[in-house]
């Protein structure tokens, strides 16, 4: 177990910022998730953390103790990639027990290690097999599997589902979900662009942009109050809705946001506007609504929706659930409504 002190954290490369004074506390034991859309420097910072490349300035501490010049192997870290990086013409027991063997531990130490880790993981029935007798979901227990044996103070995910069709991205993403209660002295960091990956496993998030923090909070936090325009629209599925002239002068506000579960289509609606679209996913349906506001707004209706293209309905949003921002798109908090626009 092991806590990381992140202080004004930069990498540059030549004369491009990559990231841009990053500072953080990550607990002991804790599953932290870094978050953010492509470019914003979440895998760059976990390569960082894992010694990877070199920090341009700025200290990284694990449990108070500088680490930055430290090589990957002497940091207690142990990462899952992208990719799977499985030997191919080895079997899956010498694909996990490989690492060991060459930090010289003994054959019956390696045996009990990849054993435990493979019965963790559900990997026991095939540890006999080659990389290309395995489903993809397998091979990437095989590499956390890999990773777990090492017994790291500190495991790094890089985008390890991605790579997953979406059955089997859900299936994993449980897999390391039980991971994590079964290893929870181990601090476990995960980079994901998928806010859905991050809202179910991570015990708190780091919501990434441009190189720089935006928002650390856990899941609820980030989805309840978020603090900028940038991480109500990044966090939530569908997207949080946002209106801006009249809409928000209603509010004294720049921008206002809501989300589609927060508003209802009623008669005594506050806002009318012309179906554009209806999504039916059995259990919800997403209709699209064209209030004059830009862009279509969202609204969630639980079961079959009976509205159709053309259809001229009212909303009515949820008091107390309007988020208002400023013209930085900073959140200047929550309003109840004043009136009808």
């Amino acid at each position: 177990m092991a806590e990381l002190q992140l202080r004004d954290i930069r990498k540059s490369f030549g004369a491009f910022d990559v990231i841009k004074g990053v500072s953080m506390d990550i607990r002991a034991g804790e599953f932290m998730v870094f978050v953010g859309p492509s470019g914003c420097g979440k895998s760059t910072l976990l390569r960082l953390i894992a010694g990877l490349e070199e920090i341009s300035s700025g200290t990284l501490a694990f449990d108070g103790e500088v680490v930055n010049h430290l090589v990957p192997s002497k940091r207690g870290i142990a990462m899952v990639f992208q990719s799977y990086a499985l030997y191919p013409h080895m079997t899956v027991f010498e694909n996990m027990a490989f690492g060991m063997q060459l930090a010289g531990k003994d054959k019956e130490q390696c045996r009990k290690r990849v054993e435990a880790a493979a019965e963790m993981l559900q990997l026991t029935p095939y540890l006999e097999r080659l990389p290309r007798q395995l489903s993809g979901g397998q091979r990437q227990r095989v590499a956390i599997g890999r990773a777990i044996v090492r017994d790291p103070k500190v495991f790094l995910f890089d985008e390890p589902l991605s790579n997953l069709d979406a059955a089997l991205r859900v299936a994993t993403r449980i897999e390391i979900a039980r991971l994590h209660r079964s290893m929870h002295k181990t601090t476990m960091i995960y980079v994901t662009h998928d806010q859905v990956e991050a809202m179910t496993l991570a015990d708190r998030i780091c919501v990434l942009r441009d190189g720089r923090v935006e928002q650390i909070g856990t899941p609820l936090e980030l989805y309840e109050n978020p603090n900028s325009v940038f991480v109500a629209g990044f966090i939530g599925s569908p997207k949080m809705n946002f209106l801006s002239g009249p809409f928000a002068a209603l509010y004294e506000a720049e921008t206002i946001g809501i989300r589609a579960e927060h508003l209802e289509i009623a008669e005594d609606g506050q806002w009318a506007g012309t179906v554009i679209h209806s999504e039916m996913l059995g259990s919800d349906s997403y209709i699209y609504l064209d209030i004059g506001a830009g862009e279509p707004v969202i609204v969630r209706e639980n079961g079959t929706s009976r509205h159709q293209p053309g259809e001229t309905v009212r909303i009515l949003p949820e008091a107390g659930q309007i988020h208002s921002f400023d013209a930085a798109g900073r959140s200047i908090g929550r309003h109840i409504m004043r009136g009808a626009a």
